[in-house]
């Protein structure tokens, strides 16, 4: 099949899929309020295909019959083509208010539809795709819907009624001929419009990528500021954002140069149509066989259809670009979920929090396994702890227990129950995360918090942030829990971000916690400080830690090992020290750093206090 006729097919998909929209099962009101657009959009009609019939009878009513005659004024067709003038427009406004509710309704819930869809969608895909380009079709999206629905139903259906109804009457009217010059005028220009405008569309596309892949490299640009900031890169991501941005810059002039001939071209259309007609007319004027008021007739006619038909052309463009927006939100919401509920899953059952893994094998790709077989249980309430080199698959176990990705072989169970076979929204709601890279909402400290438990009660929060030991903090600032905290958390330190992190797992209330390397991007006495809380959080729950610092482990009632996906080594700290295996290594490795970081600042320190009393006053000094 032809890419035009894949396009149109598709075109036709789109509008397809939009019509349950508009016609919502079970919503009277809103199917009422389309069948009442669509009668006052047909009166509005008929009344305006009227108005010219009124002024052609007024100005004949005007004219002179004789050298000595003296016209009365027609106050009656006056009035009359007054009020259809009137009832025109009326019924053109009560359209557009009836409908605005449809509209709107219908832009809305699709939104949210495909928000919705967005995060139901697996990890996997978030990690491919770019959030500010998601943002982008979204918006577009939403913004096509309106404009497909505003054109398409109150521009080119009204313009198309018009224009059956102009011609039946110039035909039954006068004769033949003048129907058929309007008719050959329009469908050229209906022909011209869209064979240029789909060769054109090419550049609108273009340009709409470009926007898109700018937005993007702006939004991920401010997003990773302090990483540019770091590497000094402000000139190379101005270089990127321009290029572009250079390249929107193309793609927008031929857009808008094509779209000027585009203009072009209907305008020499339709004044050709407009003086083949106005002839016609005038040759019947002459001839007797029309009066004066025909001729302005058949002229109100053309110039009354002639503005409709210059919006037609804007219309069918923005229409084609609806169209196209649309089309690229509703495949947002034809991606399927690669994690799924099965049709039969239950909610998970409540239970006391036990958790199995069952020769769980998983690979993020076909080629590369990740996880060869792995097998433990963590008893209700105790903690297992799973270390091992980078790469050796820990936090891939945290993603599959809660469900990012599903194992490709072996089962994960809780509580008895196949992980695949439970909802996946009670799954999560039992189960807490503390993660390593803690990403805060740009909002309230209060709404961080709360976020474990959205409607919770200040004092529920408040005696979170006390069991996670931010309170006092909270407190010494001047907003207390009122204070921002800025973009990604930006305006917290790590430990103060953790610490928040803890307090809404806290309110949360998960009777299985995960600890993803929770205090591995802190120093050692903030992570003491977290630890502190962490077991706080812990105590009477499952808990799962993922760990690098082997010294956040040592209370662990059991500790695995992995390496490249298979469990090499389990046992308690003592029993794994006492093995003289891959963990002792690891343990000496990090014991031995510990203790030379130890020892390097001691020394600092103590070079410190044996200089001169007086340097160290003027090194003050200088310093001040």
């Amino acid at each position: 099949m032809a890419p035009d006729q894949t396009t149109e097919r598709s075109h036709f998909a789109t509008l397809l899929a939009l019509a349950p929209w508009l016609w919502p099962k079970g919503e009277w009101e809103l199917r009422l309020r389309v069948v009442l657009a669509l009668a006052m959009l047909v009166a509005a009609k008929a009344a305006n295909v009227l108005v010219p019939i009124a002024y052609a009878r007024a100005v004949d009513a005007l004219a002179p019959q004789g050298p000595a005659a003296v016209a009365a004024v027609p106050v009656a067709l006056v009035l009359w083509y007054g009020l259809l003038r009137i009832a025109n427009a009326g019924f053109a406004e009560l359209r557009n208010a009836v409908f605005a509710k449809v509209q709107a309704r219908a832009a809305r819930r699709i939104g949210l539809s495909v928000f919705r869809h967005l995060h139901a969608l697996s990890m996997r895909y978030h990690m491919d795709r770019q959030t500010g380009g998601l943002s982008r079709v979204i918006e577009r999206g939403t913004r096509g819907i309106t404009l497909l629905l505003s054109f398409l139903l109150f521009n080119i259906l009204p313009t198309i009624l018009e224009i059956v109804l102009v011609a039946g009457i110039l035909w039954a009217m006068f004769d033949l001929s003048f129907a058929a010059v309007t008719l050959v005028t329009i469908g050229g220009y209906i022909a011209f419009t869209l064979i240029f405008t789909n060769w054109r569309l090419r550049f609108r596309r273009e340009m709409n990528q470009t926007d898109q892949d700018a937005n993007t490299k702006a939004i991920d640009s401010l997003l990773n500021y302090e990483t540019v900031k770091y590497f000094a890169n402000e000139a190379h991501e101005a270089r990127r954002y321009d290029e572009s941005l250079t390249r929107y810059e193309r793609a927008y002039t031929r857009s808008e140069t094509t779209l000027n001939l585009l203009n072009a071209g209907q305008a020499v259309i339709i004044a050709a149509g407009l003086t083949a007609v106005m002839l016609l007319a005038a040759g019947g004027v002459v001839a007797g066989t029309m009066t004066t008021g025909d001729f302005v007739l058949v002229n109100t006619y053309l110039i009354q259809l002639y503005m409709p038909l210059n919006i037609l052309g804007f219309a069918y463009r923005e229409i084609k670009q609806g169209l196209t927006d649309t089309e690229e939100m509703f495949e947002l919401l034809r991606q399927e979920q690669e994690v799924a509920d099965a049709p039969d899953a239950a909610p998970l059952a409540a239970g006391p929090g036990e958790v199995v893994f069952e020769e769980v094998q998983f690979g993020y790709r076909p080629d590369r396994q990740i996880l060869k077989g792995v097998s433990f249980r963590i008893p209700p309430g105790r903690m297992l702890a799973i270390v091992g080199p980078t790469g050796a698959g820990k936090s891939t176990i945290s993603r599959l227990l809660f469900r990012f990705y599903d194992a490709t072989g072996g089962r994960i169970l809780v509580d008895g129950q196949d992980v695949r076979q439970v909802t996946q929204h009670s799954l999560r709601a039992a189960i807490g995360v503390v993660p390593q890279d803690t990403v805060l909402f740009n909002d309230t400290i209060r709404y961080n918090i709360a976020y474990g438990r959205p409607g919770a009660s200040d004092a529920e929060v408040e005696r979170a942030a006390i069991l996670a030991q931010v309170h006092d903090f909270v407190l010494r600032l001047p907003e207390g829990y009122r204070t921002m905290v800025g973009e990604r958390g930006l305006k917290l330190s790590g430990g103060e971000k953790q610490r928040v992190a803890i307090a809404r797992t806290i309110l949360k209330d998960p009777r299985i916690l995960i600890l993803d390397e929770a205090t591995s991007a802190l120093d050692t006495r903030t992570e003491q400080e977290i630890q502190a809380a962490l077991r706080q959080v812990a105590r009477e729950r499952t808990t799962l830690v993922i760990a690098h610092r082997l010294s956040t482990v040592v209370e662990a009632d059991e500790i695995i090992v992995l390496q490249e996906g298979r469990i090499v080594e389990r046992g308690s700290h003592a029993a794994l020290i006492a093995a003289d295996g891959l963990y002792a290594e690891m343990w000496r490795r990090q014991s031995e750093a510990v203790a030379m970081a130890e020892a390097a600042a001691a020394a600092e320190a103590a070079a410190d206090l044996a200089r001169p009393r007086s340097a160290r006053l003027g090194e003050g000094v200088a310093a001040g």
